[in-house]
C-alpha cells in the first residue's frame, strides 16, 4: 500500500530521499529588476540572489530552447548528490536529460503529473 502523507509531514523527496530545496522558478513575461541574460538558453533570470525564499524569475525569449513546460509552469528545484542515482532510483520522467549549464553545475528536469521539477548537482570542488 502506498504511503499517504499527513498534513504535518514534509515531502518524501526531502524527508526520505535527502533532496534539499534550492529554489522556486517562476516564468514571467514582465521585465524584472536585476535581470541577467543567459544567451545559451535565450532567457533572463532574476531574483534568486536577493530572495530569502529562493524565488527565481525567468523571462523567456520566443525562440528559447528551454522545454515548453518550464517556460509556462513554475518549477521547484532541489539539490541532489547524484543526478544519475536519483533519476534511476525513483523512475522519474525526464524531460531534459542531465547537462552542465555552467561550470561546476549539472541539472536535469523531470515532470511529475504535469509539474516540472529541477534536480541540481553541484561539484562543490569546482565552482
Amino acid at each position: 500500500m502506498k504511503n499517504i502523507r499527513l498534513d504535518h509531514e514534509l515531502p518524501e523527496a526531502t524527508e526520505r530521499w535527502g533532496w534539499k530545496f534550492h529554489h522556486l522558478g517562476i516564468p514571467t513575461e514582465k521585465k524584472m529588476p536585476g535581470e541577467k541574460y543567459l544567451p545559451q538558453f535565450k532567457f533572463y533570470v532574476s531574483g534568486f540572489p536577493e530572495s530569502p525564499f529562493g524565488i527565481e524569475w525567468m523571462r523567456f525569449e520566443k525562440n528559447s530552447p528551454v522545454h515548453p513546460l518550464i517556460q509556462k509552469v513554475p518549477h521547484l528545484a532541489f539539490e541532489v548528490k547524484s543526478l544519475e542515482l536519483e533519476l534511476k532510483a525513483h523512475n522519474l520522467k525526464i524531460i531534459t536529460p542531465p547537462y552542465p549549464p555552467s561550470n561546476g553545475i549539472r541539472v536535469a528536469m523531470i515532470e511529475y503529473h504535469g509539474a516540472p521539477v529541477e534536480l541540481i548537482e553541484f561539484n562543490k570542488n569546482n565552482g
